[in-house]
């Protein structure tokens, strides 16, 4: 391959690697937005005021949640410190058509920097899961978020699967580094009361020939 070719094809290969990763915000960048939320949930006529609360496991913890156009937010506050540790959003996502979209949510988070490392979004996430969600990650992910769904993945259903042209297809429970590798290919981690076979019907989901690990259609 010419020098030339070969700096460009480096090159485009270092964006595709890129785009995997997920992008950070600074610690500063977070808290001013967290503390603008906290402060729109405090204000009585704001529509973030009085949201419904859910108790957690964690000491001084508590959940508040809104849905909008389908989509679930929910804040975590620390009701002690009167703060806003984070927040996540289980966001509808614009790659997949029509019949799958009501059952596929793609969670996005931030957190402030003391409050990292707590388990939060395990909590938001198994509170999402045990609702019945099914969430899929996105083209972007960081270490933490992937050791985050690999551990949810001992008490919830986790699959691959690819996402082209609005349709979804089931890869398997485990696929080759050259499709993880791939943009389109995606995990989902199935909320409590789906199994594979309901979910796959219920969105249209295909399987595709490509899979390397079949699983029972129950």
């Amino acid at each position: 391959m010419p020098t030339l070719a070969l700096h460009a094809f480096r090159h485009v290969m270092q964006i595709v690697t890129e785009l995997r990763i997920d992008v950070n915000h600074s610690p500063r960048e977070v808290g001013k937005e967290l503390d603008a939320i906290h402060n729109r949930m405090n204000r009585s006529l704001d529509r973030l005021h009085g949201l419904p609360e859910v108790k957690t496991d964690i000491p001084g913890i508590v959940l508040r949640y809104r849905e909008a156009d389908g989509e679930y937010y929910v804040y975590v506050v620390d009701a002690r410190r009167g703060r806003l540790a984070g927040y996540t959003v289980f966001n509808r996502l614009i790659e997949v058509g029509r019949r799958a979209d009501p059952y596929v949510r793609a969670p996005h988070s931030k957190y402030a920097e003391p409050y990292q490392g707590m388990g939060l979004a395990t909590a938001v996430y198994r509170w999402g899961l045990d609702a019945g969600l099914c969430i899929i990650s996105g083209a972007r992910q960081s270490a933490g978020a992937h050791r985050l769904w690999m551990r949810l993945a001992r008490d919830y259903e986790l699959g691959y699967v690819g996402v082209r042209r609005k349709q979804l297809s089931y890869l398997g429970t485990s696929v080759r580094p050259g499709v993880l590798e791939d943009l389109h290919t995606r995990m989902i981690l199935l909320g409590k009361g789906w199994s594979l076979g309901d979910y796959m019907r219920a969105t249209g989901m295909n399987r595709s020939e490509d899979a390397l690990s079949q699983q029972p259609l129950g």
